[in-house]
């Protein structure tokens, strides 16, 4: 009895694009998923590709022809004709020679010259091996086409083909499947809001060439900014140091220090409707800088004064107006009491507290789990999930509480800090 369709696709037709890499055998159960959703899906492979999985394993599951060779194809002119019909391409895996020629515009095979012709959503799904996804050209590859709207995914940790353990596994197959599900079904009802959002670490500098920071790398901020944008609002994204690239049709402001994120942030709140402080800034700043670098052999080392830096959430809440104030807790036990006592103390609207200890959920991954505490004493536990879903989610929760412009001030029995 063939599987019931679960609809999250259904009436979409998707492009699956296989290019030559050992993973291509996990893209049969990626098109299995999505034909279980209701998905119509063309399948074109690449000549490499065919190496690892024969096309006719991909032609009964889809029940379509399988397109290998754009000769072949050009005479029904399968390279504009799928493109105009797919609601959105995704390739997966995606080797380092795909994203090559997805960067640089070449078109020598029928996937390259499809992508070229399309207009529809393109998802990139790496996978490949040796360490190449940190080569310069890769890094510059993927970057480029970042900036120009293309969603490139991370590929993960783990034991690799070669047997090698490193960064290049092919994403999970439901990370693939989130981020195919939100770019189809995309929700424009944060049309009129202006968002935000803070993210990243702060460095506090001891000397020209030292600070003072934590391990956050910005991904559930910049999650966040991303997912404002996509459903409709105006996005400002005040960010410190990262390696990650703007998130498309967002406002960016650089800052480095939590002197400078405070600056950023306070003159730009009366703008705000929602303010997202996804930002891990530094609690503490050395009293002072050294203007030279400081030695090991010297005194300096003996002993480093430390200074509290301004709490930018607690200022954030006294000075706001209407604007909805969200909050992140990074605790490492007692995740929900410390989440709801940050509520508490700081007159917060949402709290969104995770474990950074627990597998996953650290800093630095691309997934997260979450408790979300609200002014209204709701408490919503959410299991591990793309970052980019979990931002999905905490939009959900903000808009649970009412608009900012006609929602009334929260009821705090203590008062604003």
């Amino acid at each position: 009895m063939p599987p019931v369709p679960d609809a999250r696709f259904l009436g979409k037709h998707i492009v699956l694009g296989v290019s030559g890499s050992i993973a291509a055998y996990k893209a049969v159960e990626l098109l299995r998923a999505l034909v279980r959703g209701g998905a119509d899906v063309s399948v074109v492979m690449t000549k490499s590709a065919t190496r690892f999985v024969s096309p006719l394993t991909f032609e009964v599951l889809s029940g379509h022809p399988v397109a290998t060779d754009l000769f072949a194809a050009h005479q029904d002119m399968l390279h504009l004709t799928l493109p105009e019909r797919a609601d959105l391409i995704v390739i997966a895996p995606a080797t380092a020679n795909v994203l090559a020629k997805c960067a640089l515009g070449l078109a020598d095979d029928l996937l390259s010259t499809m992508v070229l012709t399309s207009t529809c959503p393109l998802i990139l799904a790496p996978a490949m091996d040796g360490g190449m996804w940190d080569h310069p050209a890769v890094k510059a590859h993927t970057a480029a086409l970042r900036e120009r709207g293309t969603l490139v995914l991370d590929p993960e940790d783990g034991p690799l083909a070669s047997g090698r353990t490193g960064r290049g596994r092919l994403p999970d197959e439901n990370v693939i499947l989130s981020t195919i599900e939100a770019h189809l079904s995309p929700c424009r009802d944060w049309v009129g809001q202006r968002v935000l959002v803070s993210a990243g670490p702060t460095h506090e500098a001891i000397d020209p060439v030292r600070f003072i920071s934590n391990r956050s790398s910005g991904k559930m901020g910049y999650a966040m900014a991303q997912a404002a944008r996509e459903r409709g609002a105006e996005v400002m994204l005040v960010s410190g140091p990262t390696a990650l690239p703007t998130p498309v049709g967002v406002e960016f402001i650089q800052v480095l220090t939590a002197e400078d994120m405070g600056k950023a942030l306070t003159s730009r709140l009366s703008w705000a409707t929602v303010v997202i402080m996804a930002a891990a800034v530094a609690d503490f700043r050395p009293t002072r800088q050294s203007p030279e670098k400081l030695k090991k052999t010297g005194t300096a080392w003996k002993r480093l004064e430390l200074e509290q830096t301004d709490d930018i959430l607690e200022l954030l809440s006294r000075r706001r107006t209407s604007q909805i104030l969200v909050g992140f807790a990074a605790e490492t036990q007692a995740v929900e009491s410390h989440a709801k006592e940050k509520l508490r103390r700081k007159g917060l609207d949402l709290v969104v507290g995770n474990n950074v200890a627990a597998e996953g959920s650290g800093f630095g991954s691309d997934t997260n789990a979450a408790v979300l505490v609200d002014r209204e004493g709701r408490v919503t536990r959410l299991d591990l999930m793309p970052k980019r879903a979990l931002a999905d989610r905490i939009l959900d929760a903000v808009q649970a509480l009412g608009t900012p412009a006609k929602r009334a001030a929260p009821p705090y029995p203590f008062g604003k800090m």
